[in-house]
């Protein structure tokens, strides 16, 4: 039952590696278009900060009252003393190595009336040296959590996603993975592979329907030796197609999405903190997809609270 799945969620220790940004929100008011080009003048007002990326993934993993470590490369700059003022607000624990040849992972979003008009992102891809040192801590420090997340967000923080799925599994451990990019092989004998439909599509090719996309992520997990692969399909829900040809389908809640900003950070952390304490499957789709509901309710980067979650089981009238 999801309310005794969310008080056992305190005993969980996670582990998130990935790449941690800094989200960065400027709110203002359209009054006018410039005379210079066809495009809005933003009056800002506002500026709000929150911990983005791999940090969003721990900071939902907190939230649902589990203990939490982010492991993660930022730069040697004002933006890294920021997220880390974030993190130990939020009572995530944290070892981020600063790199003094790039800058923090910067995502700056123009909001106006509630609605993105712009983002611009600022990034540089971490130095070997970084990518090493954190591999070591990762390898020295696993054996003390219950999950491994790997959040990779493809700006080159995890260049030995390879050492740290194998090291986990080795260990005993399960390992979530939110996947990047076109070559899935690097995630190689993890537990779970969180795609959405797009990502996924774009490594299997264009499922022609339900049952083509199942097959597909049959073959894929087959051939990346996964226990499964969880298909994140937007309206429509969630698939999951494990190794032993079972396939689950969740529906998403019905509810007014305001903004899809960090539901797959609430889906994989979800599933993870519910693998951390033993819990079933089903039960980890059917907490993710009350999550992801919460989160697209509110606008940017946000997160679902365990007293949010017995809320909408108390709306839908079963707590169990």
């Amino acid at each position: 039952m999801l309310p005794d799945l969310l008080n056992a969620l305190t005993r969980a220790r996670v582990l998130v590696v990935g790449d941690a940004m800094l989200d960065r929100y400027w709110h203002g008011g359209v009054e006018r278009i410039s005379p210079e080009a066809p495009v809005p003048v933003v009056t800002v007002g506002r500026c709000d900060e929150r911990p983005g990326g791999a940090a969003n993934v721990a900071r939902n993993v907190r939230d649902l009252g589990a203990r939490c470590t982010l492991l993660s490369i930022t730069g040697d700059d004002r933006e890294a003393d920021k997220l880390e003022q974030l993190l130990d607000k939020a009572d995530i624990g944290y070892r981020l190595y600063r790199d003094k040849l790039i800058n923090t992972i910067v995502k700056l979003r123009v909001i106006s009336r509630n609605q993105q008009l712009l983002r611009i992102d600022f990034e540089s891809p971490p130095s070997k040296d970084a990518r090493v040192r954190l591999l070591d801590y990762y390898l020295e420090h696993l054996s003390q959590f219950d999950v491994v997340i790997v959040s990779d967000y493809g700006k080159g923080g995890l260049g030995y996603v390879r050492e740290m799925v194998g090291a986990a599994r080795d260990a005993g451990l399960p390992v979530i993975v939110d996947p990047k990019g076109d070559d899935y092989s690097i995630y190689r004998r993890a537990t779970l592979v969180t795609p959405n439909r797009k990502e996924f599509e774009q490594i299997a090719g264009r499922a022609r329907d339900d049952l083509d996309l199942e097959r597909r992520a049959a073959a894929t997990v087959a051939a990346l030796e996964l226990d499964g692969l969880l298909i994140t399909r937007g309206e429509e829900g969630m698939t999951l197609v494990e190794r032993d040809g079972r396939v689950l389908h969740v529906p998403a809640r019905v509810r007014e999405v305001f903004d899809v900003t960090g539901a797959g950070d609430s889906v994989i952390a979800a599933v993870a903190c519910t693998y951390a304490v033993g819990g079933p499957v089903e039960e980890a789709l059917r907490l993710a997809s009350i999550a992801a509901g919460i989160v697209v309710g509110k606008l940017g980067a946000a997160t679902a609270t365990p007293d949010e979650i017995r809320q909408e089981l108390s709306a839908g009238g079963t707590g169990s």
